[in-house]
């Protein structure tokens, strides 16, 4: 398919600036929500990047999600005449804060303030005593009741 110059080249400035394209499955919608090209171009120039190997493709949902991949990057940096220090922003690194890390969480007043506290005393044994011997009959909604 004919993309005009201008809009190949708006295509994969977009795509560069973020190192990922999502286009929708519709070929007929006029234009493409985050630029301003015909939505079929921008599917058919991703498709063009594909089958070169410079783009990843993931198709859900009805949407199409272009990922750049490095060789994608060293062509795009060609033919767009892009700076080698210049990066797509999938591949800055953010600064995180630290987070905490395990036991990070303060002390709770009033929940767990030992062990002793919630058990009950040692001194009684717990459980039956030494000479209970259960006894179990049957029947009573289990199955049949036996015959004696």
């Amino acid at each position: 398919m004919y993309i005009p110059t201008a809009n190949r080249k708006t295509i994969c400035k977009a795509l560069f600036k973020d190192g990922v394209l999502v286009a929708k499955k519709d070929y007929n919608a006029p234009r493409h929500p985050e630029i301003d090209v015909p939505n079929l171009e921008v599917i058919k120039a991703m498709q063009s990047l594909t089958s070169r190997g410079y783009v990843k493709t993931l198709f859900s949902w009805q949407y199409y999600y272009y990922t750049l991949t490095d060789e994608g990057i060293e062509y795009l940096r060609e033919y767009l005449n892009i700076p080698q220090e210049v990066v797509p922003a999938t591949f800055k690194k953010s600064a995180r804060t630290a987070a905490p890390r395990f036991g990070g969480r303060p002390e709770r007043d009033g929940f767990r303030r030992g062990n002793d506290d919630y058990r009950r005393d040692n001194d009684k044994a717990d459980g039956a005593s030494g000479d209970f011997r259960p006894e179990f009959r049957g029947g009573i909604g289990r199955g049949r009741a036996q015959q004696q």
